[in-house]
């Protein structure tokens, strides 16, 4: 007998419920602070790392937790019920940092990196450019041969997890002449000559996440730092930004649930007219309303994550996850705001922290209309 989509294993649910606890014990007393100095407190990472939450799918020989994909999409919703920044160091970390390398690392870099990200070393993931958002493949940043190294020049634009990361995974074209056959990922650590951080994004949500622009100046790379094959960056690129958007969609249900559950006590406590609001019809059907959305959002990451880790075509079921669930997230979050009242527009209550984080999901790892696109593409497919 085949097993519900929302069904879990008792390693799963025995992980969901060791990330719920982290999240409302260690996370929640620090969201108020980090959203106020726009940063994250970062006595969380080791404890991120104890966990296991810096390595969930990475292969427990090379220091991970060895879990699964499903695993991390159920960590980063827990964490986005709670705070939204918090989830994507993690899911940025899991999705589009070691997930590549264990996709396109040689022995050599998964040997070197993979237990370093494990532990607790930040990593990030470098595509975006100032003039390359959506039509990412039409990137500047230029990689050069020299005396068996790589000498990489541009600029590198709203790299999540900038600020704390030590290890970026950086996309350049050996020739631009050769359009997107021409590039290329490259493992670059903080530190290395030509490399450095540039400006922090002031930014609506996900405040204490830092988003952050690259500068490489000359920078030398190591040949041995090619990820995948010269050339083959593209399929590096759009293979790790299919499973991210699941990652995507799990912070989505979480902030989603979130401002759902806070809205949910609001109602059952604020008196108007003799009684709680919640004993009016209008409210209960738009709490129903919006309890289906979450459903429906969660079943969409759910199953994308299934069919990934059961080694499946998962392409369009991941845009479709990160196109639902962003949108329920702004409908939810919006209507939370909006049942709080002038409440719900002050930051006393969560409702409007969860409305703010929401919209980015919508934008990062490809707009709603990259993930139309993609959905319209597969199904028009001959």
């Amino acid at each position: 007998m085949s097993t519900p989509l929302t069904c879990l294993s008792d390693d799963e649910t025995m992980f969901r419920d060791a990330v719920r606890h982290f999240a409302a014990a260690e996370v929640r007393p620090l969201v108020d602070q980090m959203e106020r100095a726009a940063q994250l407190d970062r006595s969380l990472l080791p404890k991120f790392a104890e966990l296991g939450l810096m390595g969930i799918d990475v292969p427990a020989e090379l220091g991970g937790a060895g879990g699964t994909f499903f695993m991390t999409v159920l960590a980063v919703e827990e964490l986005s019920a709670v705070d939204a920044s918090t989830a994507i160091l993690v899911d940025v970390q899991n999705t589009l940092v070691n997930a590549p390398f264990m996709a396109w690392g040689s022995d050599d870099l998964k040997g070197r990196y993979l237990p370093r990200l494990a532990a607790g070393t930040v990593g990030a993931y470098a595509l975006s450019e100032p003039g390359s958002g959506s039509d990412a493949f039409s990137l500047t940043t230029q990689a050069t041969k020299q005396d068996g190294d790589w000498v990489l020049t541009g600029r590198k634009l709203w790299i999540t997890n900038g600020a704390e990361a030590d290890i970026f995974v950086v996309f350049a074209t050996v020739d631009s002449s050769l359009g997107y056959k021409g590039i290329t990922a490259f493992v670059i650590e903080r530190g290395a000559p030509g490399f450095g951080v540039g400006k922090k994004e002031d930014k609506l949500g996900i405040r204490a996440s830092s988003t952050t622009e690259l500068i490489l100046e000359g920078c030398r790379v190591p040949g041995s730092n090619v990820l995948g094959e010269v050339g083959k960056g593209y399929k590096v690129a759009i293979e790790t930004l299919n499973g991210g958007r699941i990652g995507i969609g799990a912070q989505m249900i979480g902030v989603a649930r979130g401002a759902l559950a806070a809205a949910l006590k609001y109602v059952g406590e604020r008196q108007q007219f003799g009684k709680p609001i919640a004993e009016f019809q209008a409210v209960q059907f738009q709490l129903a309303q919006a309890a289906t959305d979450l459903e429906a959002a969660r079943l969409l990451v759910y199953n994308a994550a299934r069919l990934r880790d059961a080694g499946q075509a998962y392409t369009r079921e991941a845009a479709m996850a990160k196109l639902f669930s962003s949108q329920a997230a702004e409908r939810v979050t919006s209507l939370c705001v909006e049942l709080l009242g002038g409440y719900g527009y002050t930051k006393e209550y969560p409702v409007e922290k969860f409305y703010r984080d929401a919209k980015i999901g919508t934008i990062y790892e490809g707009t709603s209309n990259m993930q139309l696109q993609t959905i319209a593409r597969l199904l028009l497919k001959p």
